[in-house]
């Protein structure tokens, strides 16, 4: 599904990542709990939190209780996403701007400044190129610091320059400048 105007400010703030090898700890009423009492420090907090008894958390830390109300598995999930997902996206965010980089997809229209004779028209390009570390780095600590859309799209053109354009400087060496407009579709992965 396209995802018309969409830039890396709006799409960043969705990258996904599943911790490789380790189960969600929503997946059932039991381990949930635990995780919550282990969040909060305790089963009253989690009582308290989730609206029931101190024991009746207990009996779910015990699997003593194992199928929730529809209302309260609502809401326990919730909770539980709400503390898990940013743990999970700081740990792949941090590996990625550390020694993964990131995947992006995106189709959009691209063009570059060049010496004349070259062909800088720009087009609709279908592109997924793997971003090293470092710019990976700066995308993410410029949305934590409040850039702006553009700003973000400027650090993706540039890294498409490096990488697509310049093939990290093996060729299109005199390159000065990659436009990065028109966004039909971004997506960026880890």
């Amino acid at each position: 599904m396209p995802t018309a105007g969409r830039c890396p400010g709006a799409v960043l703030g969705t990258v996904r990542s599943t911790p490789q090898g380790k189960a969600d700890p929503w997946r059932t009423a039991g381990p949930q709990m635990r995780y919550l009492v282990k969040q909060l420090k305790g089963t009253k907090a989690v009582a308290e939190l989730l609206g029931m008894s101190q024991r009746q958390v207990e009996r779910y830390v015990a699997d003593q209780a194992k199928k929730p109300r529809p209302h309260l598995a609502t809401r326990l999930q919730r909770e539980v996403k709400k503390r898990w997902q940013p743990q999970i996206r700081a740990k792949a965010r941090e590996k990625a701007a550390s020694t993964g980089g990131i995947v992006i997809d995106t189709r959009a229209r691209m063009g570059y400044t060049a010496p004349i004779g070259s062909t800088d028209q720009d087009r609709i390009r279908h592109l997924t190129v793997a971003l090293p570390p470092r710019y990976a780095a700066r995308l993410f600590d410029a949305q934590e610091t409040g850039a702006s859309d553009v700003e973000l799209q400027e650090i993706t053109a540039e890294a498409l320059k490096e990488v697509y354009f310049q093939d990290g400087g093996r060729r299109a060496g005199s390159l000065e400048e990659v436009q990065f407009t028109d966004i039909e579709h971004l997506e960026f992965d880890l």
